[in-house]
């Protein structure tokens, strides 16, 4: 995550000065070099032991455990939102606020910082408040910068303040999700089951932004597009108060 927001600051910059073949190929550079650097410099702990098992059984076993099912939602909408926004927040303050591409660019390092550091405090409170509490703020949350959104603040604080407190609320979420995986499920299981999670958020990620472009290019407005989200974020606050109230 943190990645995306140096991503968002540094890529502009480097295509205005290098091109943009100029920066894929230093991101190819820097790649190699990541891999190169862990080659030599990293050692697999005495203490591990590769498993023995099969990994499509473990995957089918936790694919029969319904928590998977019920947090692999709840991420596909709080992570995926976050990956949402991080790819397309760039092209949506171009559009609708005319932003320079590298001012975007620094907005949106901002929004992924801010979600960032709030994951960890997610899982904290979840730790102290429990995972639920924390779940339902943080879409409860997401639910009323939609609402606020939707009315196109003024640039630059109240627009901003906005977007940072959207990403806040996402990354309240991601945090709290994991914290449920860890309530919910068998240790023996939670690995399998955090690796299908996190897939359903990864994949959470890649319809927004396809949805914000049809919904642009048809209307010139993002109107519908919180309206969308509005209504996601509610579906999932409601089924984590009726899923999960007990907990």
């Amino acid at each position: 995550m943190g990645g995306t927001a140096l991503s968002a600051f540094f890529t502009p910059r480097l295509a205005a000065e290098l091109g943009r073949p100029g920066t894929h190929l230093l991101m190819a550079a820097v790649l190699a070099l990541t891999g190169v650097l862990m080659l030599g410099a990293s050692r697999t702990s005495p203490l591990w032991s590769p498993a023995t098992a099969p990994a499509l059984p473990r995957i089918r076993e936790a694919l029969k455990v319904k928590a998977t099912w019920q947090c692999s939602f709840l991420y596909a909408v709080s992570f995926g939102g976050f990956v949402a926004f991080s790819t397309y927040l760039p092209a949506l303050l171009e559009n609708a606020y005319r932003f320079a591409q590298t001012e975007a660019g620094m907005r949106t390092a901002g929004f992924s910082i801010a979600a960032v550091l709030s994951r960890p405090l997610g899982g904290a409170l979840s730790d102290r408040l429990g995972a639920v509490r924390v779940l339902m703020a943080a879409f409860g949350g997401v639910v009323v910068m939609a609402v606020v959104l939707l009315f196109r603040p003024p640039v630059e604080l109240p627009a901003g303040v906005s977007f940072v407190l959207m990403a806040c609320f996402l990354g309240l979420g991601t945090g709290g999700v994991f914290a449920l995986v860890a309530k919910l499920v068998e240790a023996s299981k939670v690995g399998t089951v955090t690796g299908l999670v996190g897939a359903a958020g990864g994949l959470g990620g890649y319809f927004p932004p396809l949805v914000m472009g049809a919904v642009y290019a048809a209307t010139g407005t993002y109107t519908i597009g919180y309206v969308l989200l509005a209504i996601t974020a509610a579906a999932a606050l409601l089924y984590t108060w009726l899923a999960f109230r007990q907990a």
